[in-house]
């Protein structure tokens, strides 16, 4: 399968330890290091401006390089980080949700009132997640629901602690 929403075709880098990063779907985004850079420990030698001026496409568009197998940043994860910074919701997020529920990507979908195919878009990083799908995997988390039955109401503060206590 291809992944071409992750290909990185052109890297700019911009003052203030941003990147404006286009991909081979042809969508450009804007991703601040700043913090990142400041607070982890790897990327510490980015602080260096001239350095960080460097940044380049890698090997096969799959990451930004700075220092050729030594300091670099995958493309998956900068798209991720640039979509969240704008507000979006990242493809990362239904990943960990998918872990952290322990449900398979048929009961993922049909709580979710989605298909399999249209999940795994989302997973993937290959369609913007919708609000609405965020908010029903939020949702969900909050209520746990147990069956094919849905609850009735969204649990008070109590019974949302209650529920979690148990498991």
């Amino acid at each position: 399968m291809s992944k071409d929403h992750f290909v990185l075709t052109a890297v700019e880098a911009l003052p203030d330890y941003r990147l404006r990063l286009t991909y081979a779907d042809s969508q450009t985004f804007l991703a601040d290091l700043s913090e990142r850079i400041r607070t982890t420990n790897f990327l510490a030698p980015l602080q260096d401006a001239a350095l960080f001026a460097q940044a380049k496409v890698g090997f096969a568009g799959r990451s930004v390089d700075w220092i050729e197998d030594e300091l670099d940043l995958g493309t998956d994860n900068l798209r991720h980080l640039a979509v969240e910074q704008a507000g979006g919701i990242g493809h990362e997020r239904i990943w960990t949700w998918l872990h952290d529920t322990g449900l398979t990507l048929e009961q993922a979908a049909e709580a979710l009132g989605i298909s399999r195919r249209m999940l795994i878009y989302y997973r993937d990083g290959e369609k913007p997640i919708p609000r609405s799908i965020w908010l029903a995997c939020l949702g969900w988390e909050a209520v746990r629901p147990k069956g094919n039955n849905l609850p009735l109401h969204a649990p008070s503060v109590r019974e949302y602690a209650a529920l979690h206590a148990a498991s």
